[in-house]
């Protein structure tokens, strides 16, 4: 499916970090400006929580409260810089200061103040065109972004935007609905060199960055499902060796609710699969459910992360 774009688009972008914007937008970004439509960015995070870079950069091991703000301070300018170059004004940045690596935390306990800063931000853009993170996207801010972005669209009042999900941190299988967005030499130039104004992320990581912002920007068009008045079937089969340190979220329209895996509302139907019933069968709105393991780790990445039910 081809993406069409004119004066009369107003696209907004919710970018959970500084560099999410040029990454797995870059190109959206120019082709919307170029065809004379409008650009919002929604930057949920200031990307402060990013310790390796940092010591890297600065040569320190220790990163307190003020060093860590300073490092989200430059990363902030870094996102302007990366959007003069991809001729969007400096107004046009909507900074939230979210915790960086807590946007997951933040939609399990302070949902509904979130909601309210993203119907707002929706009531400024009044957008017609969403970029949003991939619910399957491995990195947890980007799922939970998907997630709280979804939840807040279905209380908005304003007209339903067209919704496209990127993705930046794992592989895409079995997507369907994807958006073809063409492309061009200077287009794809001018991306990278966005991408290189964030310079604090390129110092350590350029040639991880640079793979990622050389994909081809892909996007699947979001649909909500009916409702089928069935309880909704969970994707994963967990094994049972891991069951004791395995939790379950669920966030929709009336809130959010979690379990230990053992303690969760849970059947298995006739083929073995794990059937939902912690949810009303004729529920409005979009629900989401996520499997994590409750231990710490080293490793940033969701295994199972989100479904939509």
């Amino acid at each position: 499916m081809a993406l069409s774009l004119n004066a009369s688009t107003r696209l907004l972008v919710v970018a959970p970090h500084p560099d999410d914007e040029s990454i797995a937008t870059g190109e959206l970004i120019q082709q919307v400006r170029q065809s004379g439509g409008e650009v919002q960015i929604l930057l949920l995070t200031n990307g402060d929580n990013n310790p390796w870079p940092q010591r890297w950069v600065e040569r320190r091991l220790r990163i307190g409260a003020d060093e860590q703000r300073r490092w989200g301070e430059r990363r902030r300018a870094e996102v302007a810089q990366a959007l003069a170059q991809l001729g969007v004004e400096a107004s046009a940045l909507q900074p939230l200061g979210w915790p960086d690596m807590g946007i997951t935390n933040r939609l399990c306990e302070q949902l509904v103040p979130s909601l309210a800063t993203l119907t707002a931000a929706l009531d400024a853009s009044q957008p017609n065109l969403v970029a949003l993170p991939a619910l399957g996207d491995h990195h947890p801010d980007h799922g939970a972004a998907h997630v709280l972005t979804r939840l807040a669209l279905a209380q908005w009042q304003g007209e339903p935007p067209e919704l496209l999900a990127y993705l930046v941190h794992g592989r895409e299988s079995g997507v369907r609905g994807r958006v073809k967005l063409d492309s061009s030499v200077g287009l794809h130039a001018n991306k990278l060199a966005a991408l290189a104004c964030h310079r604090s992320q390129m110092a350590l990581s350029g040639k991880r960055m640079r793979r990622l912002a050389d994909r081809a920007e892909r996007y699947q068009a979001v649909r909500t499902a009916a409702a089928e008045g069935t309880m909704p079937v969970l994707p994963w089969q967990p094994s049972a060796a891991l069951h004791p340190w395995l939790h379950l979220i669920v966030a929709d329209g009336r809130g959010v609710r979690s379990w230990p895996w053992s303690e969760a509302p849970l059947v298995r139907d006739g083929v073995g699969h794990y059937v939902l019933h912690a949810r009303e069968q004729h529920a409005v709105g979009p629900g989401f459910a996520k499997l994590y393991m409750n231990l710490p780790s080293p490793w940033i990445f969701d295994r199972w992360g989100w479904c939509e039910l």
